[in-house]
């Protein structure tokens, strides 16, 4: 205590004046970063006041040592009247002004003796022990968390102590007693905050959580420092991506998610309809639910038995009440048909519109759907602007599961006028290049934390990007080095035409060239419909970008621009032409030739921190069957 008020009434030296720590303007509290993430840990912030705010990550409480109760008086000590603030007139009072608490004193203590009853009350209204309560606070700015130090007098430390609790408080820094992992701590003065949490149901304890648990919560899971880094990761990629564009004098332009153009013209698609069935809402008469599954043929069938019995009751001229009741049979029998029929018809109607929604029930006059790749819009603008880019959710319709791709997944496009398959690599290869820097050099308190808990490896994975020449070998020189492996893993039998599977272009990277590798010149069947041409008839200027660990991260190529070679190409897949004469317009109306490329974006997030599911890089990932958030 002594060392306490000492330094609290040590006088404010030059330095920490000098240091004064700026508030966040929007809350008027001081991000932890903006302490932690100094080169000494905050030490010269010693003395400074501030507020903070966070979610206690993990917490103890420490019980101070009670002083020992004062000896009795002796026997021989000379009478003296009750001192009027000790505890026994206190009870007297309370005991003859309120009826309640006289009441638990009768119940407590009965008729005992005046001592026993003092005992008694004293057991019952005793203050808790007196105790210091250590949380260790994080408020997402960085991966590092602030001691905060809470004396019992100030809030009873029950109301802090659990896991994921909210607390904004004020107090002052100073250096924390205990030598090791924290520099300074928080002596807390005001808790200004409290938000407590329902503890038998919060998902996050004090362990460690496996990542595969995180999934199932992933609106809470970005407080484990593990998933706030990433996601401090991923923003810095994101300003680290617009940066790089902005360097280089592209424009940014926002491209359509509801699109009736295929991009890639054979890529499984989700289609946008805003037709419902509206059969479904209505309730179905009682008959026709009483025979769910019997067919409209079996129904007729029946029908015309009946209708037979009744022709031969009447020419028996038999009893009428008979001929009636089997009218009446007949009747309902084929007005259950006639409902059954209108039921099988408006189904196919219904079913017609899905397909080619209509624009007086649909939301669009044509198929509509959401966008698999921003490339051809992009284009356009690039056909005016010179060079844009864009950055956008684009989805695809797999049913599989993969570690490495999810149906709705971010990624970054660029297109540029007046360039050539090799400035698309380049410009791919030194974009790549960028990110990797530019996380090692905004993120080095994350890229710290995810070498110590993820890999080892990344930083100098992403170190050895960066200083490293790219191999670059065209499709063919591909096919021979993959057959001669004699791995079996690989299929060493490749043909030419066939599309390169994960495995194998990861083996190029990984095992073979151990470094990223940038394959060009594919066969025309396997790629889009729009990719230039080359001069040999068979192949299309189009490259794959494979990086170790990943795969495939980019896919660019140089454009068609030639426009009979592109109409050609559009009837030889059997691509419905109505749909591309905007695009073929671009040809038309002062064509040029241009490239570009798509990063997928959630795939360069799992290179830069070593993750291995792209499910644990993104926010809130959508997989085949499960899109709860």
């Amino acid at each position: 205590m002594d060392s306490e008020k000492a330094m609290a009434s040590a006088p404010v030296t030059a330095t920490s004046m000098t240091t004064q720590l700026t508030p966040f303007k929007y809350s008027n509290r001081v991000l932890l970063k903006t302490i932690l993430d100094r080169s000494d840990g905050g030490l010269e912030l010693v003395g400074e006041r501030v507020l903070i705010g966070g979610w206690v990550k993990s917490s103890k409480e420490v019980m101070k040592q009670t002083p020992p109760p004062p000896l009795p008086a002796a026997d021989h000590a000379p009478a003296r009247e009750p001192d009027p603030k000790s505890d026994v007139s206190c009870v007297e009072i309370l005991q003859s002004r309120i009826p309640f608490l006289r009441t638990i004193v009768k119940v407590l203590g009965g008729s005992s003796s005046n001592n026993t009853l003092r005992e008694r009350i004293d057991a019952v209204l005793k203050p808790a022990p007196p105790s210091t309560a250590f949380l260790k606070v994080s408020d997402g700015s960085c991966p590092a968390s602030l001691q905060v130090v809470v004396e019992s007098s100030i809030v009873p430390p029950c109301q802090l102590l659990h896991t994921g609790t909210c607390v904004t408080v004020e107090g002052v820094l100073q250096q924390s007693v205990v030598k090791g992992k924290h520099v300074v701590e928080l002596r807390v003065e005001k808790v200004l905050h409290i938000g407590t949490v329902d503890y038998s149901k919060y998902p996050l304890s004090k362990k460690r959580v496996p990542i595969e648990k995180l999934r199932e919560c992933f609106h809470i899971r970005a407080r484990t420092t593990t998933v706030g880094s990433v996601m401090r990761i991923r923003s810095a990629l994101t300003f680290g991506a617009h940066t790089f564009c902005h360097n280089h004098g592209f424009i940014s332009v926002q491209v359509p998610i509801l699109t009736s153009t295929d991009c890639n013209g054979f890529s499984k698609k989700y289609k946008v309809t805003g037709l419902f069935d509206k059969a479904d809402k209505k309730e179905e008469p009682k008959a026709i639910a009483e025979i769910e599954g019997v067919s409209l043929e079996a129904i007729k069938a029946t029908a015309k038995e009946k209708s037979s019995l009744v022709e031969e009751l009447k020419r028996t001229d038999s009893n009428k009440e008979a001929l009636a009741a089997a009218v009446l049979d007949l009747r309902k029998t084929n007005e259950l048909a006639s409902q059954l029929e209108a039921r099988e018809k408006a189904k196919l109607k219904t079913s017609q519109k899905v397909d080619n929604v209509k624009s007086s029930e649909g939301s669009f006059s044509s198929q509509t759907f959401l966008t698999v790749s921003g490339r051809l819009h992009l284009e356009s603008y690039a056909c005016s602007l010179g060079n844009v880019y864009s950055f956008g959710p684009r989805f695809r319709a797999d049913k599989g599961e993969s570690p490495k791709h999810v149906p709705e997944m971010l990624m970054f496009e660029i297109e540029m006028a007046f360039s050539q398959l090799e400035d698309v690599m380049n410009c791919a290869d030194e974009f790549f290049k960028f990110l990797c820097k530019w996380v090692l050099e905004n993120c080095p308190e994350d890229m710290k934390f995810v070498t110590e808990r993820i890999d080892k490896n990344r930083v100098d994975r992403l170190q050895s990007v960066i200083s490293s020449s790219f191999e670059r070998i065209s499709y063919a020189e591909a096919l021979n080095v993959l057959n001669k492996v004699t791995d079996k893993k690989v299929e060493t039998n490749l043909q030419w035409g066939a599309a390169l599977t994960e495995e194998d272009l990861s083996h190029l990277s990984d095992e073979i060239y151990k470094k990223p590798v940038i394959v060009y010149n594919y066969p025309k069947e396997i790629k889009p419909f729009y990719v230039r041409l080359n001069d040999d008839g068979k192949t299309v200027a189009a490259f794959d970008m494979i990086v170790p660990k990943i795969g495939k991260l980019i896919s660019g190529s140089q454009n068609e621009e030639r426009t009979h070679i592109l109409s050609t190409r559009i009837k030889d897949l059997g691509l419905p032409r109505e749909q591309y004469e905007w695009y073929l317009d671009l040809r038309r109306h002062g064509t040029v030739k241009h490239s570009g490329f798509s990063l997928e974006f959630d795939l360069m997030v799992l290179f830069a921190t070593g993750l291995t599911d792209v499910r644990d890089a993104i926010p809130f990932p959508r997989s085949y069957g499960k899109a709860n958030y």
